[in-house]
């Protein structure tokens, strides 16, 4: 008989968990890797997995055993499959975006009749008083990136409201833009599913919290440790190899289910905090010291930053958003004061994951805060989307007006066509007008702005905006200005353009300078450029010079995106969705 291992907070054994998600994997036609595994210490197992045939398709697991971690990295994976998360950032073409549904067979379209009026029937009144306060919501700002299309109009997705449960649809721009992945989970059964989602919720809403406000956190004590023989054997070792541990009662004085833990780093004066969360207050502990080390080695531990004494910088927005990416960003000193601003609390929320989902809750009904849920089952496993707006999104409301991810939607035709060099002077000007215009950040990559994936290694993977500028400028003439933003680009990617790309922009600089001196004659130099750079990059640099094709290793596509065969390996993979949608996999 197979061994069967069961750990609390969930409604399966391991063993059976690791068969049904490979099986399904398998059947959906995924061909899943485990790319690297990690045990820097005793009880804390941490693996990378991905798709062989799409390497954008990946996830990470962790947990107190290697079958932990890898049921946690295939659950990871089937929450992103479920709820389309590795597709949020991408365009999919003009095929799917014309298809019977792009996202899922029960979205509905609403069509956009009013350039200024939101259409009827989209959110409700709490989600329209919180996502467009001063009614300065267009319709634009809701199409989707995925699809891009604005004739269609604005697509979005049933959601329960869980004080009713009621309907309430919500555009995917909302979700995508706001969202990211915070609330999404997949598990054995649907409350285990949504349990997890909940927890982490609140485990990136306290962990927030705490860091905004400063505030100081009571210790675990000693005794409560000791009654976790398998975390403090974990713990004892990292004390052992130089980093200090400090564990803490983050539930604010027991009203959320959060745990946090941090790691001293006194060989650079560094700390890395962590954060979990889960009805049993064993399970929050748990994750929160895997969490630590997940995907990290021992000798990783020192990229972190000090403490910090100003307050209104570890406040800052862009510092939390640091902590939701990889926790780097900055804590204060005053989490760690002796004086807690809350007394420990030794707190249990746990029971049948049905009694934890209404423990779960009934906290967010204390606070009147609306929970949303979209459950996902055709892929023959348990998913959700949990969103409870001003408690949940990443990001302000306000970054769908400022920081949309489908703003570059009206560039994507032109910026792809741009290799072909057949537009005339006019249209690069206004392209370079429109650039200003819009104040679109120069830092910005260009295959991000787009939402498409660029061959590793090419010239699209790297290119920004500013260094777009400089091709621009090229084309027009304007050498000045062209070398200007050449020399912003190097500086910018020398550390990230290949050998070939380094050498071609330090040929195109000597070239434009070569050019602008009227006191040199350039074929006497020719020689020696081509000698230092080679014959490749100076014919291509010169006659970019010289009113040529200034967009140097950029690759032409149309919308169809036929010719980038790494975007193909993503819509690929998103085709077997589409069919699990419409003929759902049995669980």
């Amino acid at each position: 008989m197979t061994e069967q291992t069961f750990i609390m907070g969930k409604d399966a054994a391991l063993e059976d968990s690791i068969a049904n998600f490979q099986h399904k994997l398998k059947t959906l036609g995924f061909n899943i890797e485990e790319a690297s595994w990690l045990n820097p210490v005793p009880n804390v197992w941490s693996v990378h997995i991905r798709d062989a045939d799409c390497p954008q398709c990946f996830s990470n697991g962790k947990g107190a055993s290697k079958k932990a971690a890898l049921a946690s990295a295939l659950g990871e994976y089937f929450e992103r499959l479920s709820t389309n998360y590795f597709w949020a950032d991408f365009y999919l073409g003009q095929e799917i975006a014309n298809g019977e549904f792009v996202h899922y067979p029960s979205e509905k379209w609403f069509p956009i009749e009013d350039e200024e009026q939101l259409p009827e029937g989209i959110l409700d009144d709490f989600l329209l008083d919180y996502f467009d306060p001063n009614g300065d919501l267009t319709p634009d700002l809701l199409v989707d990136l995925q699809s891009g299309n604005y004739d269609r109009g604005i697509v979005a997705l049933p959601y329960t409201r869980q004080s009713d449960n009621q309907t309430v649809y919500i555009p995917q721009s909302i979700v995508a833009n706001l969202f990211v992945s915070n609330g999404m989970s997949a598990g054995n059964t649907k409350n285990e599913a949504r349990v997890q989602g909940l927890s982490e919720v609140f485990e990136r809403f306290v962990k927030n919290r705490i860091i905004t406000e400063a505030i100081s956190l009571p210790e675990i004590p000693q005794s409560v440790i000791d009654g976790y023989p398998t975390i403090k054997a974990s713990i004892e070792k990292l004390e052992q190899e130089g980093f200090p541990i400090l564990c803490y009662d983050a539930s604010l004085g027991g009203e959320f289910p959060v745990i946090c833990v941090i790691l001293l780093n006194p060989n650079n004066g560094t700390c890395f905090a962590s954060f979990g969360a889960h009805p049993n207050f064993q399970v929050a502990f748990e994750r929160t010291v895997t969490e630590l080390l997940q995907g990290r080695s021992l000798k990783d531990l020192d990229v972190f930053a000090p403490p910090s004494f100003n307050n209104d910088d570890v406040a800052d927005h862009a510092n939390l958003e640091t902590h939701f990416i990889d926790s780097s960003g900055l804590i204060s000193w005053d989490l760690f004061k002796s004086e807690a601003d809350y007394d420990f609390v030794h707190w249990d929320f746990s029971g049948t994951t049905e009694q934890e989902f209404s423990n779960l809750i009934a906290i967010f009904n204390k606070y009147e805060q609306p929970v949303y849920i979209m459950d996902y089952e055709h892929l023959g496993v348990y998913a959700c989307r949990i969103l409870a707006p001003s408690m949940s999104n990443i990001y302000p409301s306000d970054d769908l007006i400022y920081a949309n991810n489908n703003m570059g939607m009206d560039w994507r035709e032109i910026l792809l066509d741009l290799p072909y060099f057949h537009h005339d002077k006019e249209t690069y000007q206004e392209l370079l007008d429109e650039l200003d215009e819009q104040s679109i950040d120069d830092m910005t990559r260009v295959r991000e702005f787009l939402g498409i994936v660029a061959e590793k290694g090419s010239a699209m993977q790297t290119l920004r905006i500013g260094e777009l500028k400089s091709m621009l400028h090229l084309a027009l003439g304007n050498l000045e200005e062209a070398l200007d933003w050449a020399n912003w680009t190097a500086n910018m990617n020398a550390t990230v353009f290949s050998a070939e790309r380094n050498n071609y922009y330090r040929c195109l600089i000597s070239s434009i300078e070569l050019f602008l001196d009227k006191s040199r004659e350039p074929k006497q130099y020719r020689n020696v450029f081509e000698k230092m750079y080679g014959k490749d990059a100076v014919d291509f640099a010169w006659s970019a010079v010289q009113g040529g094709n200034p967009f140097n290793g950029l690759q032409g596509a149309d919308e169809s995106l036929e010719s980038l065969k790494a975007h193909q390996k993503l819509l690929n993979a998103y085709r077997k969705l589409q069919k699990a949608k419409v003929n759902p996999i049995a669980r």
